[in-house]
């Protein structure tokens, strides 16, 4: 095989997001989330929402990023003491924040994304003045980062707002939000700005909706697309304002792109899986070509949606395009003629690999397709900034954590990483492993479903001492660190 070596200055690292690590709840001024209402779950049991109705009884929703429901008239959010809510404490970064940078500069990364939590920083979201204390709080975590030679990779929205934006204004859907939303990227901009060359204006908008993520109690196509608009044209401006004010800086979007095939090679399943596919390409072609493209017209058609757009919002999107194109890849699922036009599609029926605990099939070359899908779509650098295996972890009696089919997982996708960059061309900026320190599940807001290279002493109901310890993964990416993937190859 031809030699395979990364360029120097690529970019390893971890990610992760705010309502699942920080906690921090009602602490530093710190105020409400709309991921605060959200229960833990399970594979079996999913997430739920918990709500006041007007009688002054008590209702749910399901609240999973793919499962969202409309909430019943006249039903508000509420904390109740008999839930457990992953988001309050989630694994308490808050307070453990240069314990943990410490364990990722040891195993050598030079990047870890992070996501700001917007009511620390606004707690209703409409305050003229940011809470500086909360600014404090990301300044310290962003200068202990450059002291461990970690260039932070910051996501201004994860999936999140403050409640007040999503009940007095319901969320996205009204272009108040727009000004917010860059109220607070100006406020990041100004104390942080000069010493962050890497952003992320929002995350895997292609794969969120309802109230948690988008601050909406309708769950109709044209409130989801509407809301989804209204993000566009924050994120451009954004990306303007960032170039403005911080000259050199560099900024994406992620978006969910796990691989979609097409089930056989019958005509009809190869024009689905290209439908089901601009399902998801949608979110990148319009912010990083600055356009909508051509098929959203049918997509628009098919769902009865008819957007309402301010006369300047087309130069808007074409002035504020993304300077490279961020992605999640986890598994691939396959289509059929009837599989339905979802925004992510796919069911997990493909004979040819392994399926997780969790139902995810695990497809190392899809990754490499992936990029490279990617990269000539866009003609923009690529950043790989969500991967890993959810499993199962058991602490030996001597306290070691024996997690040999994670560096399996990891070994197989990072060559093909490799593979794409060194062999195909593609350009790409880094990667960075989800939940490098375990934390809380999105998808069933379980401990169980662990990611990291270091272990949380954490049930799944928020027990425990909270300690770290490191996963015999560990050691192993430190070596990939120290030799930029040349251990790939050998161990």
């Amino acid at each position: 095989m031809e030699t395979i070596r990364l360029p120097k200055g690529f970019l390893w690292g971890g990610a992760t997001a705010d309502f699942q690590y920080e906690g921090g709840y009602g602490e530093g001024g710190r105020g409400l989330l709309t991921r605060d209402f959200e229960t833990d779950g399970s594979v079996s049991s999913p997430r739920k929402m918990t709500l006041r109705i007007p009688d002054g009884g008590r209702a749910a929703v399901n609240s999973s990023f793919l499962m969202c429901e409309p909430f019943p008239e006249g039903a508000v959010p509420c904390i109740y003491d008999d839930q457990y809510y992953p988001s309050h404490q989630a694994v308490d970064f808050y307070h453990h924040w240069k314990e943990d940078i410490a364990l990722m500069g040891e195993m050598g990364f030079k990047v870890f994304r992070f996501s700001i939590c917007w009511s620390r920083i606004f707690p209703t979201g409409d305050e003229a003045e940011p809470n500086q204390e909360g600014l404090a709080f990301y300044e310290g975590v962003v200068d202990e980062l450059l002291t461990h030679g970690m260039q932070p990779l910051i996501t201004v929205c994860h999936d999140e707002l403050p409640v007040h934006l999503a009940e007095e204004y319901g969320g996205w859907s009204s272009r108040h939000v727009i000004d917010c939303y860059l109220r607070l990227c100006r406020a990041l901009f100004e104390r942080i700005g000069t010493k962050c060359r890497y952003w992320l204006t929002f995350n895997e908008l292609n794969a969120v909706a309802g109230y948690a993520a988008l601050g909406v109690r309708k769950t109709d196509d044209q409130t989801h697309y509407q809301a989804l608009h209204n993000i566009f044209v924050a994120s451009a401006k954004a990306v303007v304002m960032g170039h403005k004010m911080m000259p050199g800086a560099q900024f994406g979007t992620m978006y969910a792109l796990s691989e979609i095939y097409p089930e056989t090679c019958r005509p009809e399943d190869v024009l689905r899986r290209m439908q089901c596919r601009h399902e998801s390409l949608l979110f990148a072609d319009v912010m990083a070509q600055g356009r909508y493209p051509y098929y959203a017209r049918d997509i628009f058609r098919r769902r009865g949606v008819k957007l309402d757009m301010d006369p300047h919002d087309e130069q808007v999107l074409l002035d504020g395009q993304l300077d490279y194109v961020s992605f999640s890849y986890y598994r691939s699922a396959t289509v059929n003629a009837s599989s339905p036009l979802r925004r992510m599609g796919g069911e997990p029926n493909n004979p040819y690999l392994k399926t997780t605990a969790w139902g995810w099939q695990i497809d190392p070359v899809g990754l490499r397709y992936v990029m490279n899908e990617v990269y000539d779509r866009y003609r923009k650098p690529i950043f790989i900034v969500e991967n890993g295996l959810g499993a199962r972890d058991e602490v030996a009696d001597d306290g070691t954590i024996d997690d040999q089919y994670r560096i399996d997982y990891l070994r197989d996708h990072l060559r093909e990483m490799a593979k794409a960059i060194c062999l195909d061309g593609v350009e790409c900026l880094g990667y960075t492993m989800w939940g490098c320190i375990d934390l809380v599940s999105l998808s069933t807001g379980e401990m169980a479903k662990r990611y990291g290279f270091v272990y949380v002493d954490m049930d799944d109901k928020g027990n425990g001492t909270l300690a770290r310890s490191r996963k015999k993964s560990f050691d192993w990416m430190r070596r990939v660190c120290e030799t930029n993937g040349d251990s790939l190859w050998s161990d």
